[in-house]
């Protein structure tokens, strides 16, 4: 999971670095539009939707774009039709790769992702060839620098989490996917303060990689993380600490 919690960082920083140039928006927007369709456009009762919320205003989204986005899910507003599409690979040295997109041209979408994997010395695959090397689980990060490990790990623990893990400046809360929202909101009810939950993708093996080879996985991941169809790009690599600094 280790890893996991890494490669999250490397993308909320590039994420970070995206917002700047609004950039993000397209992507937060898509997702926040296909929530509403999915589930309603009340976040209130649509946990996928409260999360791209909150998410989207963690990149100071305007609240604009924020109901806009939710209108078009509803059908208030006319707008393109996204579907979600899957795609599975393998990276430099053996690495499983999966990559979640949000589309309106299935065609675009696949022949970008194509191109970004040999490009960068990957492999696209068939859907189910990594797959079966990640699990599902609920995802909550919670700021270390504002709450103390005892405080939080009691607080997840009551609420039904299955494990807690200190990564860097957070902590790292996993759960079952269907007990997500419960654990979520036993949380907050014992007064912390949430960064993000969400459904994640975790790696139950990893492939070492080192070297040129690291870079190379690297490479590819950022590749597939700037195409606009991207939503989410995961990854079971397990690479030294030297090379993710310089990512």
């Amino acid at each position: 999971m280790a890893g996991h919690s890494k490669w999250a960082n490397i993308r909320h920083r590039k994420a970070a670095q995206d917002a700047k140039r609004g950039k993000i928006y397209t992507k937060l927007a898509r997702e926040i539009t296909v929530a509403a369709r999915e589930g309603g456009g009340d976040p209130e009762t649509n946990p996928r939707l409260r999360a791209a919320i909150e998410r989207a205003r963690k990149f100071n989204m305007p609240k604009e774009n924020i109901e806009r986005a939710i209108k078009r899910g509803t059908g208030e507003i006319a707008g393109e039709s996204y579907e979600e599409v899957t795609y599975e690979g393998y990276g430099p040295g053996g690495v499983a790769i999966i990559v979640k997109c949000l589309t309106d041209n299935r065609n675009r979408t696949a022949s970008e992702v194509r191109h970004a994997f040999s490009k960068h010395g990957g492999n696209l695959g068939t859907s189910g060839c990594v797959s079966w090397m990640f699990e599902r689980k609920g995802v909550i990060t919670v700021s270390a620098e504002k709450y103390d490990e005892e405080e939080v790990m009691m607080a997840a623990i009551e609420a039904g989490a299955d494990d807690v893990v200190k990564e860097e400046d957070k902590f790292v809360i996993y759960t079952e996917p269907s007990s997500l929202e419960e654990v979520r909101k036993g949380i907050v009810e014992a007064g912390i303060e949430i960064e993000e939950a969400k459904l994640d993708l975790i790696p139950t093996t990893t492939t070492k990689v080192e070297g040129e080879t690291a870079e190379k996985v690297l490479k590819l991941l950022m590749a597939l993380e700037d195409l606009d169809d991207v939503q989410e790009v995961y990854s079971n690599f397990d690479m030294p600490e030297e090379v993710l600094k310089n990512a």
